[in-house]
């Protein structure tokens, strides 16, 4: 036994020396990103900025846009929005690129060069002047996948009071992400941080990937066999010569040891759900075809198209009060329809009623259920409504990573008995696939989310609080990381003065 416990402490000396710096980062990084989100453009704030349609002389058919296409059939997206302040339909391939079509006058958008860039820029921002800053491919704000069918994207410095840095993409000309300098120096502390985009290639993220997931594993190993020690030297029952239920006399261990105690357990559950979060080894992929991200945005068709031109669409949206700022072509099972959407992301639906059309506010029921067994090749298990959030579809703030999904409600959820036991949220609002997951992804969801963020509705119901709760934690198990390093430092320099 006496061995066992040995090993136990040389373990917990070696890998906290290795990693106590590491995880005081972790979490004082995590602090930050409580309240401080990654750089990001909601849709919402998209949306805000863009100038509305224009109902009268607008637009070309969809058909004319879609002639400016290399291979028109194979054309999967196709949305009517506005580009520096003038209606474009954008298009998106086969092949995922991106093409931009004046709607006005039917021709492919120009090259998108600096002076285009500046524009794209000052009708985001109106009144604001800017400096162009050149063309990345890829930099520290960038590294999203959303991001990949703009790139290269112009940099242009705008000079508000938020000095915020814009990025346009160069296949269409929209501006895709902005993030101010308040943003992005907390950022440095806080996301860029705790993620190690440092260490991060443009080409090859898979260094970066396997040198967190080393780490973190050795975290793993170092607040458990901390938590076991611990627990191994205090006396439950009686007291040490010291009069303590610690053996430490010294400050430094003494605190190390109580601090341990109090928070071993908190570090380790973020610890061990950090590496959760790098799906390490693959183990939350799935197995088929039932999940993932491509599977997450279905109902774009542009062969069937609702036989409706876009003024007339625009006219029927306003006759509703509703005031479009984009128009997206879709299907749900075998049905066209346009998806508008306006400055506050809320949705109406065109769809044909008999000889003539109508504006819905959502897709009834009954609709959303027949298209349930058209949307996955699998038998479906079962079929649920969710009027309200549970614990696996549910929205975030907007400092959190999933700030920008998209979680509306009611959604139905369908359950399908392929080999992934796949899950999908069909959205009542807009007749879209907002969330796919298979089983794997929902274990990762107890793993990861929820040890690491404390996500369950009751939690993110209370706001403040639970931030709170949060940050008092993570400065508990930075004080515990602290005394580790000091610790490990005189540790150190013992053993090489020994040397």
């Amino acid at each position: 036994m006496n061995h066992i416990k040995r090993y136990i402490y040389l373990i917990h000396r070696w890998t906290g020396i290795l990693v106590c710096l590491l995880m005081a980062l972790w979490l004082a990084s995590g602090i930050v990103m409580l309240f401080i989100g990654h750089p990001k453009l909601t849709p919402w704030e998209r949306l805000a900025a863009l100038a509305p349609l224009p109902a009268q002389d607008c637009c070309i058919d969809p058909a004319q846009a879609l002639a400016q296409s290399r291979a028109a059939s194979e054309v999967k997206g196709l949305t009517l929005t506005s580009v520096r302040g003038r209606p474009h339909y954008i298009l998106q391939e086969g092949n995922g690129s991106l093409i931009a079509v004046d709607a006005l006058s039917g021709q492919r958008a120009a090259v998108v060069d600096k002076q285009a860039a500046l524009d794209a820029a000052y009708a985001f921002r109106p009144g604001a002047t800017a400096t162009y800053e050149g063309q990345v491919d890829e930099d520290r704000w960038t590294h999203s996948r959303r991001l990949n069918a703009h790139r290269p994207l112009h940099v242009v410095e705008l000079h508000d009071a938020a000095a915020t840095r814009v990025y346009i993409s160069s296949a269409t000309g929209e501006v895709v992400l902005d993030a101010s300098a308040s943003e992005r120096r907390w950022n440095m502390v806080g996301a860029w941080l705790h993620w190690l985009n440092i260490l991060r290639s443009q080409s090859n993220d898979e260094p970066r990937a396997w040198t967190l997931i080393i780490l973190s594993g050795l975290g793993v190993f170092s607040a458990a066999s901390g938590m076991a020690n611990g627990l191994l030297r205090w006396r439950f029952s009686g007291r040490y010569k010291n009069g303590s239920r610690s053996p430490y006399r010294e400050a430094y261990m003494r605190w190390h040891h109580l601090l341990g105690l109090g928070f071993g357990v908190i570090l380790f559950a973020w610890i061990f759900s950090g590496l959760m979060s790098l799906n390490p080894g693959g183990i939350f992929e799935a197995k088929g075809q039932g999940g993932g991200h491509g599977a997450a945005h279905g109902g774009r068709s542009i062969q069937r198209r609702l036989a409706l031109s876009p003024g007339a669409a625009l006219d029927l949206l306003k006759a509703e009060n509703f005031y479009a700022k984009e128009l997206e072509w879709r299907v749900l099972d075998g049905e066209a329809f346009i998806l508008a959407r306006n400055a506050a992301n809320d949705t109406r639906l065109v769809v044909a009623s008999g000889e003539h059309f109508a504006v819905l506010e959502r897709w009834p029921e009954e609709r959303l259920l027949r298209a349930a067994s058209s949307l996955r090749p699998y038998p479906i298990v079962s079929l649920e409504t969710l009027t309200q959030y549970d614990r696996y579809y549910y929205a975030r703030n907007a400092a959190s990573m999933y700030g920008s999904n998209e979680r509306r409600l009611p959604v139905l959820r369908i359950a399908y008995g392929d080999a992934d036991q796949t899950w999908v949220h069909l959205d009542a609002h807009t007749g879209l696939v907002e969330q796919s997951t298979v089983q794997s992804q929902r274990v990762r969801r107890w793993l990861f989310n929820l040890l690491h963020s404390w996500d369950l509705q009751p939690m993110l119901a209370s706001g403040w609080l639970r931030e709170a709760v949060l940050a008092a934690l993570s400065i508990g198990g930075l004080l515990l990381c602290v005394t580790a390093g000091v610790i490990g430092l005189r540790r150190v320099r013992h053993w090489a003065g020994a040397r």
